[in-house]
């Protein structure tokens, strides 16, 4: 008796299951004007709510269209934040992150890499948590590393206190906040590669109409060359 129960009962839940999918629909998901509203992706959903709050992952390479090669080592995290029309969704930027393969590469043996990570306010209130990453061309003295950490977490503050969120933002991504940290470092000592490793923002970016999209962006820079450079500074023991 109960095998024969067994087929209706297998036959409704498949029916009920072809159903829930036969009512989601897909939404195109697309980036802040940052980044030129470009599309991002695609979610699916049976009510336009549901998909409020889910998050996407693009990189700077793609997002361009592939105008920027090589950068898809620079990942980009963006949330649905609003529905902006029948089946297209909107985003706002939540942060980057370097892939890990990337970063190991930047660290070779015989390197020192200082990592350091804290909270900078933008002129307009937007608060960015920032992890950078700057690289030696030797081991160096630990209070050495020590200056530049402090140096470093003093430049990202200053900087970020001129900068409006999508000015900053713009200069983090592009690598021209690569090159003025390295700049200001160099008095201390000349460091081979700077680059923000990962961010997270914390509130929503506005972007002025003057604002460039910052979708041709690219995320760190090499250390201008030094012509004044400071003595090489030996390992501790």
């Amino acid at each position: 008796m109960a095998e024969k129960e067994a087929g209706p009962k297998k036959a409704t839940l498949a029916r009920t299951v072809k159903d829930k999918w036969r009512s989601k629909h897909w939404y195109t998901v697309r980036a802040p004007s940052l980044f030129n509203h470009a599309e991002i992706g695609e979610t699916m959903a049976s009510e336009p709510e549901q998909i409020i709050g889910r998050t996407l992952e693009t990189t700077l390479q793609e997002i361009s269209g592939g105008a920027d090669i090589g950068k898809a080592h620079i990942k980009l995290r963006f949330q649905i934040d609003r529905i902006s029309g029948e089946k297209t969704a909107e985003s706002r930027f939540i942060g980057h992150e370097l892939t890990s393969d990337y970063v190991r590469r930047l660290a070779r043996r015989k390197r020192s890499k200082i990592d350091t990570s804290l909270l900078v306010t933008t002129k307009d209130g937007v608060q960015i948590i920032v992890k950078p990453v700057a690289v030696g061309e030797q081991r160096l003295q630990t209070r050495l590393q020590a200056e530049l950490r402090l140096r470093l977490r003093s430049l990202l503050t200053e900087e970020a206190q001129k900068k409006t969120g999508a000015e900053f933002v713009r200069e983090m991504l592009g690598g021209d906040l690569g090159k003025l940290l390295a700049h200001g470092l160099k008095s201390l000592y000349p460091l081979k590669k700077i680059e923000i490793r990962r961010s997270e923002v914390l509130g929503t970016i506005e972007v002025t109409p003057s604002a460039e999209p910052a979708g041709d962006a690219v995320a760190g820079a090499e250390a201008p060359a030094m012509t004044d450079s400071a003595p090489s500074a030996p390992a501790d023991a």
